[in-house]
């Protein structure tokens, strides 16, 4: 494909993006960047969370997992709709019946300042690292099927996609998100339905057929119960993906912004339900094609795997332009739809959480000093994704930092189980030191638990490290 039919699709997607901004951008205030005014449907805010629950790291890796672990992954899949359900029968109501704009906010009203400010950073922290190696990953694959060739550097690259973010998203905010996120949700479900059909069409594999191919693939194993010390095995998987859902959809203000704009309780509820039932197909999809790629990989001779497996079929095998088009599509709407919805986010809890702007500024001023604030943010993330390529360099300790800020879920789980399930009140001041200690015997435990337990950890993580934030805020609570 020639770079500059790849150079005018991008132009084209984010001409796309910034015409949606514009019309959803009429009359905004800090109420429409925050929260849509509370005016959102809640079937467009249940399709737009697909696109945004699918990273670029989910769009490209996926697929590729399907060789190494089979159809495993659905395991976790199915926890997360125990965790969705929590998420639509728990923490939605609370949400709303507080009238909540940023959902740490419940931390101060639950156990004090010092909660709530740690409670935001660590969110924070997380969402900063974690969207900056989502992006760096999917500019690295634009940057060499693309903008190499133009002599265009990486950091300019970075800098160009984070300002065209920054532009439709700093009128409406989450207003202009909700929409977007459809647009891009849309994008990606194409991406694999073209992609499956041009691979099972050069397979010989003709419609119904492919059902009956998928479900005989040895690859298309879904259940594990054989080994309970794998790192596969059913249990750990489901148990974990229901806290893995609770806590990255229902204890993430990235997420939960989403939801919140719906008109009501009752309408961010249903579009939790319906959420939840077409994720779990959505994945199956991306399974399904994992299975094709690989099959298509072993007749045609081609050398790639996990997630070099998507990229290098898409565009460097003869397919035609149909599928590399659509995935490079693709490729773009999953990398932004995360980014954009981060940049917002972050502008939204920093706001909020931690500069207080509601207290501490008149309402003239307000939108002024988020404004700033939105730029600040845009500009943090792009030092820190041109850090990840000039200054760290080595990718697998870029992997680990972002495994690492996945780590700093588990003290908002502590934190927000014990609020929701303990009446006992903590001393306030010792929770930072709580939440900071846990993640990092957290690590140390999982590090060694295979030579001490024979036993690995996998993404039961995260309930450990809930489970020691939860243990140390018993030992912190008052008598």
């Amino acid at each position: 494909m020639q770079p500059q039919y790849i150079l005018l699709l991008i132009a084209a997607y984010f001409m796309a993006l910034i015409l949606i901004s514009w019309i959803t951008g009429k009359n905004s205030d800090n109420s429409t960047f925050f929260k849509a005014n509370r005016q959102s449907p809640w079937y467009v805010v249940a399709f737009g969370m697909i696109g945004a629950s699918l990273s670029g790291v989910t769009f490209i890796s996926v697929p590729g997992w399907v060789e190494a672990s089979q159809f495993s992954y659905m395991q976790v899949v199915f926890g997360y709709v125990v965790g969705y359900i929590v998420i639509g029968t728990v923490l939605l109501p609370l949400y709303y019946r507080l009238n909540l704009t940023s959902i740490y906010t419940y931390l101060e009203t639950r156990f004090g300042r010092y909660s709530y400010k740690t409670g935001a950073s660590f969110f924070l922290l997380s969402r900063v690292v974690g969207a900056s190696f989502r992006l760096f990953l999917v500019a690295n694959v634009l940057q060499i099927i693309l903008f190499d060739s133009l002599g265009i550097p990486f950091w300019a690259t970075v800098i160009m996609t984070i300002l065209l973010i920054w532009l439709y998203t700093f009128r409406s905010g989450i207003k202009t998100i909700v929409y977007t996120d459809t647009l891009q949700t849309l994008c990606m479900l194409i991406a694999v339905g073209v992609s499956i059909y041009f691979v099972s069409d050069d397979l010989g594999i003709q419609g119904a057929d492919l059902i009956g191919y998928i479900a005989d693939s040895e690859l298309s194993k879904m259940f594990f119960f054989d080994d309970f010390k794998s790192a596969d095995y059913f249990w750990k998987q489901f148990i974990s993906g229901a806290f893995i859902a609770i806590v990255m959809t229902g204890l993430d203000q990235d997420m939960m912004q989403k939801n919140l704009t719906c008109r009501n309780l009752k309408d961010a509820q249903k579009n939790m339900f319906w959420f939840t039932i077409v994720l779990v197909f959505v994945n199956l999809f991306f399974m399904a094609l994992g299975i094709l790629l690989t099959e298509y990989a072993r007749q045609n001779g081609i050398d790639a795997s996990k997630d070099d497996l998507f990229p290098v079929i898409a565009t460097q095998s003869g397919l035609g332009v149909g599928i590399a088009t659509f995935f490079i599509l693709g490729l773009i709407a999953a990398a932004y739809s995360s980014a954009d919805s981060a940049l917002t986010s972050l502008t939204t809890s920093f706001s909020i959480d931690i500069l207080d702007i509601e207290k501490r500024y008149e309402k003239a001023k307000q939108e002024l000093v988020r404004k700033k604030i939105h730029v600040m943010v845009s500009i943090m993330l792009i030092l820190v994704i041109i850090s990840f390529k000039y200054i760290i360099k080595d990718e697998s300790v870029i992997a680990k930092l972002f495994v690492f800020a996945g780590y700093t879920y588990g003290p908002l789980l502590g934190l927000f189980s014990f609020g929701l399930f303990t009446r006992l009140k903590v001393r306030d001041k010792l929770v930072p030191v709580i939440a900071i200690a846990s993640p990092i015997l957290t690590y140390i435990i999982s590090d060694h638990s295979l030579s001490w337990f024979g036993f690995e950890f996998g993404f039961f993580v995260l309930i450990l490290n809930g489970f020691l934030t939860f243990l140390g805020l018993i030992l912190a609570s008052r008598k």
